[in-house]
Parts: structure tokens; sequence; C-alpha cells
């Protein structure tokens, strides 16, 4: 560790992750109870954050009544704050603390994958359980994660340093060379590629029927090094019964000479699964902040 994250201004910030430490120590349904509660913190006080949840949900489900809006966002919210906990928990718990939460389905799809011997790319998406059901993945076989580096240079080595204790190697998201080295020696590449970047790389594609500036980095990434590409997601299950980990096969005719079509079968995916639990995708981002020339701003009020 450089000495530097130990200067002053840096206190506050290590008191937090010694309180959140402790928090992770609880039993699992305490931790769950906790982390609902954080999220009712930030429902109350996260105003810019709620409008753009809330503008993201009338977007992509129109037909729903004022009053399940008004449930989805407070389910979302506290999503989130138990997301934060697991997030915590899957850095730093022991595997023993946690094996036995994760409920894995479709193992033999990501063996059949690795058979090929070109690599496999994990396809996930940012809901809210993403890390833990990552790390309940690298309890049987070794991961490299991408990430997006912070700028805030604490946070950064924390989360850097915590992912390589439990996934293989961290890579930042932008290091394309690096992916593929991992994929050249049959690694499993972890990345979630469903926010929005801007029009660089990207292309418009249909999500929940609403054009969506959509990364396209699976598609040439597979189209680079040969990798099959293995749709996994993660679900928080009801009544503290742990987390559903789902592995589907690998994407057949995939990637296909037509980029678009490439973004909306990935869009499809994960979509398909938002409607299974839909309070546990990360509505909280501009989803549509990148419109076709000509659109309007969906989040004019969030500037």
């Amino acid at each position: 560790m450089n000495i530097s994250l130990l200067h002053p201004r840096y206190w506050l910030l290590w008191i937090g992750i010694g309180l959140f430490w402790s928090l992770i120590q609880l039993p699992h349904q305490w931790r769950l109870t906790v982390g609902r509660q954080l999220g009712h913190l930030v429902y109350f006080f996260a105003k810019r954050r709620k409008q753009i949840a809330l503008k993201n949900l009338k977007l992509c489900f129109p037909n729903l009544s004022y009053t399940e809006y008004q449930q989805l966002l407070y389910q979302h919210f506290e999503s989130l704050g138990m997301g934060l906990l697991e997030m915590l928990s899957a850095w730093w718990l022991p595997d023993q603390r946690l094996k036995t939460l994760g409920h894995i389905e479709g193992l033999e799809h990501l063996q059949a994958a690795l058979a090929q011997g070109k690599g496999v790319i994990l396809l996930s998406a940012h809901f809210t359980s993403l890390e833990i059901g990552t790390r309940f993945l690298t309890m049987h076989f070794p991961i490299h994660a991408t990430y997006r580096p912070h700028e805030n240079p604490l946070i950064e080595y924390f989360m850097k340093r915590s992912r390589e204790l439990r996934a293989e190697k961290a890579i930042a998201r932008d290091a394309v060379r690096d992916m593929l080295r991992s994929l050249k020696t049959n690694k499993l590449l972890w990345f979630a590629v469903d926010q929005n970047y801007g029009h660089k790389n990207s292309v418009f594609a249909p999500f929940f029927g609403v054009p969506a500036a959509t990364n396209t980095a699976t598609a040439r990434i597979a189209k680079m090094s040969g990798a099959s590409v293995v749709p996994f997601f993660t679900q928080r299950l009801p009544n503290n019964q742990g987390y559903r980990v789902i592995l589907q096969p690998a994407l057949e005719n995939f990637p296909t000479q037509d980029t678009t079509q490439d973004a909306t079968c990935v869009n499809h995916l994960i979509e398909m699964q938002t409607k299974v639990a839909p309070e546990q995708y990360l509505w909280v981002h501009r989803r549509f902040k990148d419109r076709p020339n000509g659109e309007e701003n969906f989040y004019s009020f969030a500037k």
C-alpha cells in the first residue's frame, strides 16, 4: 500500500471503511436488514438519483400505476442498500461464510464453453447483487474481472486489491489487450457493458423498446478472440434464502456481422432477466442519457 493513503485527508474515509467492515461481520439476515435501512436513507436524501430511477422505470414499464411506481422505486433503493453490503461481503468475507448462500445453475454451460479452449466472456449486467454473484463463481473457477477504476486513490486501492484477492485478476475496462491476453490463456473474462458510455464504440439498440446507446465491446472482443459468450446473472432470493446464480448456454451465431443486431441481442438478454426481479436492476444510472440526433434529453432535470 502506498504510504500516501495514510494522509489525514483520507482519515474520514478510513473510518467509514472500518465501519462497513464491522457491519459485514453480522449474520447474513442482519446484513440484509441493515442494507435495507441504508437504502431507506438514500431514498430520502438522494433526490436526484430517485428522479433518475423513476424516469427509467416509467420509460421501461410505461403501464404501471402511480402506486406501483412508488413501490418499485422504494424496493429498488432497498436493493441498492443491500447490494452495497453484498459487494463488501464479496470482497472481505471468507468462502466459508458465503458458500452456502450461492445456488448456481448451469455450471455445465460454462464447462462446455471452456472446453473450446478460447476463453469465455461472462456477459453480465449491473444488477445490485452482481459482485456477490461473481464471488460465488470464483469458488469454482479463476476469473479475470473488468472494472471501472475509481478516481479516489484509496477507494481504487481497496476495489482492485479486494477483487484480486478473490478473482485471479482485475482489469481496467479499457485495457482491451489485457482482456485478449486473458482469453488467449482460456480464462473466464467477466464484464458488464450495459451502462451508457456515450457514442464512442456504441450503437443505438432497443432496451425495453427505448433506443439506448449500447457498448459493442462484447461482440468486438468475442470476434477478435473467438471466445464463447456465456450470459451470467445473479438474483437475490426472497426471505434471506441466498442468491440464484444463473449461467445460460453460450450464445449461438454470436457475434454476427451486424453490430446493432449483436447489441440488440445483449440488451434483450438483460431485459429478460430484469423482468424477473425489476427492483434489482441499477435504475439510478442514466441508461438513456445519450440520444439519437434530435431526440429529447430524458434527464434534463438531473444535469
